[in-house]
């Protein structure tokens, strides 16, 4: 309550209120100047009022004493339960842990005055949880309170924990929240086979590299303590196979490393150990990490084609071996327990030529075309083995033929050599140098010897020096030449190799005589050069040229002619009875043209000959012409026609490469006989057309028609 000195009581003065809540929480009596709290007041919302009071006149409403100021504070109770942060907390540990081993720290707060009793002190207890886990009441700090707690047994725990003021007290406020715990794993588990013995079949033909059987070893644990690598520790097939780890399904997959073989070997026992790729040392008082198994495997027997005893052949053969020598063998068995014999060939893809061949029994390869190392010197062909019983069963190798060199080429110039010689020349001039090529192959080098042929060494106006380097010089014999008396001269040269056997030949060098200055620089090799150096005069040309053209009209003119020109008849006498016969160069009037012999019932099919040769297309093989023999003067016409019409249809090399068809044999007629209803006004008695409906839809329209016809005539 407030009061002033100044009021009288006479009702003259009032009273007002201003500050925190004024009006609102707090409200005062004018009159009186009681103070009021209108609402319930919360020390956790605001716990202090600063309020201002003031006495005026009521009539001039001026001040009578100063403002005063007075605070008001809230007193706090117990009104507030404490509240944690989190609703739900979530943690984790490993498995196995120690007892005592921290989980998590939960904390919850209290809105009441922590200064004022203990209104705000909070002391936690769980719940729900033991006797697995315990709860620091002061702290909140949850921890393990069961040793060795399994993942593999239980992984998840919920535990409750309880926070309560007034430091426990009965009659104080609490509240509750969740706790998710949840156990990692450790590699506390080995891997464990879940038998002791495994059996797998693999056939003979299973490639290297792929699976036989897949094994697995089990382990409680997860993710990368569950990892485990499988290895071959032991077993007869030790080489033979091998495990790899299948990461995604922790599956150990058994390969074949080596192609099996059933005739050797059909079973093989191994000894297959799992181990864990992570291990903690922590858990090895638990035992080896690591487990064995026994892996049998079957090796089943399958057809196998042929083997041959290499996998590839190299064989020599000399470039003039004659044709069919046997220059090499392969060999092949079938590896199979039955030993089916196998049949040799040579895959002509490979030998498109035909060069080789082979024995199909015991496989030795011979030649069947000359040879020539020259041309080609390496033959790569492919033998194929396949079983006689089964064909099918194949295998092929390759063979490697080199051919051998042997002295088979003579020796020859490098160029074609024409050189010239001066009118002036002196004796003993060098005039040209000759070198020479081989097409063999010379092992220690060539060495070739040149000389002049025997018709040439005496009586020739040059002379050749063997430089013993594989080259030559031609010299002058004499001191001068005359281009007028000689203008060319041939020389004949003689070029030897050394090889065995020796083999030469004869080349010609071209030499021609020239004009030269005095420095042997030549000026011109035409002998008429000299005796006409003015050339052709313009008559002379035109008239040379007149004459080539006349020539060529002629040439034309003969060729048109020959062109246009017909064949004559075969027999040309007017009394002779083959005179109707049409050559078969001449085109022929067509179907009007009735002079002609009617050749149209040499074409009834009753007549043909089914063993002719086709004649519409060229012939796969090429027969000699042969020669027409000489028809009797006494043949009748048809025997005649029918004797040159079949040699000409069996004769494959006569063009034009064609197709008759004559058209003017009518035929035997259709199966069903005839469908036309122009024959039947002439029969005796009425046609039944029931049949027409037996011949499908084609002729249902037909059968209609006449049906109804008789359906008429019925009425």
């Amino acid at each position: 309550q407030l009061h002033s000195d100044q009021d009288k009581g006479d009702g003259s003065l009032k009273y007002i209120l201003s500050g925190d809540g004024a009006g609102d929480l707090f409200i005062i009596n004018e009159n009186t100047g009681d103070i009021q709290a209108t609402k319930r007041l919360d020390r956790e919302e605001k716990p202090v009022y600063i309020l201002r009071a003031q006495a005026v006149n009521r009539r001039t409403g001026r001040p009578v004493e100063p403002e005063s100021e007075f605070i008001i504070k809230i007193h706090d109770i117990n009104d507030n339960e404490p509240m944690f942060t989190k609703d739900v907390y979530n943690a984790s540990i490993p498995e196995m842990s120690d007892v005592g081993t921290f989980v998590v720290q939960v904390t919850a707060t209290d809105a009441d005055d922590p200064t004022y009793g203990n209104s705000a002190k909070v002391v936690y207890s769980i719940l729900q949880g033991q006797p697995y886990f315990s709860v620091e009441s002061e702290t909140g700090i949850i921890k393990t309170a069961l040793l060795n707690m399994d993942r593999e047994n239980r992984e998840q725990y919920q535990v409750v924990i309880q926070a309560k003021d007034m430091g426990g007290q009965m009659g104080g406020l609490s509240g509750t929240t969740t706790v998710n715990i949840t156990l990692t794993d450790v590699n506390d588990n080995p891997p464990r086979f879940p038998q002791s013995t495994y059996q797998f079949r693999a056939p003979e033909s299973m490639p290297p590299d792929s699976p036989v059987g897949r094994i697995k070893a089990n382990d409680a644990d997860v993710d990368e303590n569950a990892e485990i690598e499988y290895s071959i520790t032991e077993g007869d097939g030790y080489d033979m196979f091998g495990i790899t780890a299948d990461k995604d399904t922790q599956e150990g997959i058994i390969t074949v490393k080596k192609a099996l073989d059933f005739e050797n070997k059909n079973l093989y026992i191994l000894k297959v150990e799992a181990t864990n790729t992570h291990v903690d040392p922590r858990f090895l008082y638990l035992g080896p990490f690591k487990d064995s198994a026994t892996v049998r495997i079957q090796v089943e027997d399958v057809d196998e084609p042929p083997v041959f005893s290499r996998p590839a052949y190299i064989m020599e053969v000399k470039e003039d071996v004659p044709i069919n020598n046997v220059i090499g063998t392969v060999t092949a068995q079938d590896p199979d327990a039955a030993k089916n014999p196998v049949k040799y060939s040579v895959d002509r893809h490979t030998d498109m030529d035909r060069v080789f061949n082979i024995n199909s029994g015991n496989g030795s390869i011979f030649t069947s075309k000359p040879l020539d190392r020259e041309t080609l010197l390496w033959h790569n062909i492919t033998v194929i083995a396949a079983e006689i019983n089964n064909p099918k069963q194949s295998s092929r190798v390759p063979v490697f033929i080199k051919v051998l060199d042997v002295n088979d080429n003579a020796p020859e110039f490098a160029m074609f050599y024409e050189t010239f010689v001066c009118e002036n020349a002196k004796a003993e001039q060098l005039i040209q140098t000759l070198s020479a090529v081989d097409k063999d192959d010379s092992y220690s080098g060539h060495q070739f010897s040149f000389s002049l042929a025997p018709e040439a060494a005496s009586s020739s106006n040059f002379t050749l020096q063997d430089n013993r380097d594989n080259t030559a010089g031609i010299f002058t014999r004499k001191t001068r030449y005359n281009r007028h008396e000689m203008s060319t001269y041939f020389l004949p040269v003689v070029i030897s190799d050394n090889d065995y056997p020796i083999q030469s030949s004869t080349e010609t060098v071209t030499i021609r005589v020239c004009a030269c200055d005095h420095r042997g620089k030549m000026l011109s090799c035409n002998a008429e050069a000299l005796i006409h150096p003015t050339g052709l005069s313009t008559g002379a040309l035109i008239a040379i040229l007149l004459c080539i053209i006349i020539l060529l009209i002629t040439v034309v003119l003969f060729a048109a002619l020959r062109r246009q020109r017909k064949k004559e008849p075969l027999i040309i006498s007017k009394e002779d009875i083959r005179d109707n016969i049409v050559s078969y160069n001449d085109e022929g009037g067509g179907e009007e043209d009735t002079q002609a012999f009617d050749i149209g019932t040499l074409r009834n099919p009753e007549a043909i000959d089914d063993n002719k040769l086709r004649r519409d297309i060229v012939p796969e093989t090429l027969f000699m012409p042969r020669r027409t023999a000489t028809a009797r003067d006494n043949t009748d016409v048809r025997d005649f026609i029918n004797q040159r019409l079949k040699e000409n249809d069996t004769d494959p090399t006569a063009p034009p490469y064609d197709s008759l068809a004559t058209y003017a044999y009518e035929g035997n007629g259709s199966v069903a006989e005839s469908l036309s209803s122009l024959e039947s006004v002439t029969t005796d008695g009425d046609q039944d057309y029931d049949y027409l409906s037996d011949w499908g839809p084609r002729f249902k329209k037909l059968a209609d028609m006449y049906g109804a016809m008789d359906s008429d005539k019925d009425s």
